[in-house]
């Protein structure tokens, strides 16, 4: 059902940006451009073939920008019933589907909780907009209509993690202006997190032993990977003439901290990704491939999988019997889980960047940045996604689809699969490595 209501978004957002007014020039977007822009709007990817500001009309602007909120909060939505299959206190089958994704115990609780969330996600939303409106008015001169629907449009594409902007440089002109950077890096963390994790922190914040592995590993990497990601960029490009290098020192810290946030899957570029590093690239590829938190508007496999393989490795060399995190012991299930994703996610990339090599004369560093900011639904971009052929582009919008849908409702099925076994084989150990 998540997949065909997603795939049904899809569909009308296709036939919208198909109308002649949908486009500002003379004529209508052929099909295959409708179906990629409507695909990384509902996907929340950013992924484009065409300028945004430019190529569509106010009218096609308004369907890509509707596209995404329905997207953001569809996943925000269902991602937050998740827990409910977890927690296996319902038995129908029928409130077990419509629930796919939130923390709620009942079908009271599950309205509780989708209209929570629409009222928190509109409220962030609106304080982001007002503050990016009043930057745009005081500082770049617009008018007070224009810097508002900049404003409106900036702050939707921010906390949904899409990274459409209106402008043919995304935020370039904006990498030094901590006013606007910062209030979409907010936004995007914000947004990235995740409903459940956001809650909880606003409950109990100032409580951390009280918080559950969820909310502890969310915020342990989530954290961990910022820095990482910040003093990465600072490394690799504070001598590039193309990104970091005139910059001064405030700034670079600025550009490389907004720089780092990006990968996690919001898609906006502050910088001239085609003048990045191979080493940068390689950093933004593992940044993006890893995405934000479960339960909220990021991709990628999500940092709680992430994190979780990573307590399973440290407990393993430590030679722990058991996976604890916080003083929980994390069961099995939830280990190979985790494992399950990441190894089908790594194998849906390493079968689409061969697809695509096959497809394209680009190097091997841009095909693998596409696919997988495409897969893990990022939206950042070497600069060759107009250039890829027809049969590529039709390849990027199924990993864009699958990519959104593919993390959520494999969790949701490998949970729903479990069953206790009455007998146990015998055990036989073999070697390994």
């Amino acid at each position: 059902m998540i997949a065909v209501a997603f795939a049904a978004a899809v569909a009308v957002g296709i036939g919208l940006l198909s109308l002649p007014i949908a486009t500002a020039g003379p004529g209508r977007a052929d099909f295959l451009t409708a179906l990629f822009h409507a695909t990384s709007a509902v996907c929340v990817t950013g992924l484009v073939t065409v300028d945004t500001g430019t190529y569509w009309s106010g009218f096609g602007q308004a369907v890509i920008l509707l596209g995404i909120q329905a997207g953001g909060l569809g996943i925000m939505t269902l991602a937050s019933l998740l827990a409910l299959l977890l927690s296996r206190r319902l038995g129908l089958r029928a409130r077990l589907i419509a629930q796919a994704e939130t923390k709620a115990l009942s079908a009271a609780d599950v309205r509780r909780v989708v209209r929570t969330v629409v009222v928190f996600s509109l409220a962030t939303e609106a304080v982001v907009a007002a503050v990016l409106a009043v930057r745009f008015a005081t500082g770049y001169g617009q008018s007070l209509p224009s810097a508002a629907y900049y404003g409106v449009f900036h702050a939707i594409s921010a906390f949904n993690n899409a990274g459409f902007g209106l402008e043919a440089d995304n935020l370039v002109q904006y990498v030094a202006d901590p006013w606007i950077s910062l209030t979409i890096c907010a936004a995007i963390i914000v947004g990235g997190l995740g409903f459940p994790v956001v809650f909880e922190l606003a409950r109990e914040w100032r409580t951390p032993k009280t918080w559950s592995v969820l909310t502890r590993i969310t915020v342990v990497v989530t954290g961990a990977l910022l820095v990482v990601g910040t003093v990465g960029f600072l490394v690799a490009e504070s001598g590039n003439p193309g990104t970091l290098g005139p910059l001064s020192t405030g700034a670079k810290v600025l550009a490389a901290f907004t720089a780092a946030v990006m990968p996690r899957t919001a898609g906006f570029n502050n910088l001239d990704i085609a003048a990045y590093q191979p080493e940068t690239l390689l950093l933004t590829d593992a940044l993006m491939f890893i995405g934000g938190g479960s339960a909220g508007t990021a991709g990628g496999i999500k940092v709680t999988t992430f994190g979780l393989l990573a307590y399973v490795l440290w407990a393993e060399m430590r030679g722990d019997p058991d996976v604890e995190v916080g003083r929980r012991k994390v069961p099995g299930t939830n280990q190979r889980q985790a494992l399950a994703i990441a190894l089908l996610a790594i194998g849906v990339i390493a079968v689409a960047t061969f697809l695509m090599e096959a497809l394209t004369d680009f190097t091997f560093d841009q095909v693998l940045f596409e696919v997988i900011s495409a897969f893990s639904t990022v939206g950042l971009s070497t600069g060759i996604t107009a250039d890829i052929p027809p049969a590529g582009q039709v390849l990027l919008v199924l990993l864009m689809y699958v990519g959104r849908i593919g993390p959520l409702t494999l969790a949701s099925g490998l949970a729903l699969r479990e069953r206790a076994r009455r007998h146990q084989l015998p055990e036989e150990r073999t070697i390994v490595g």
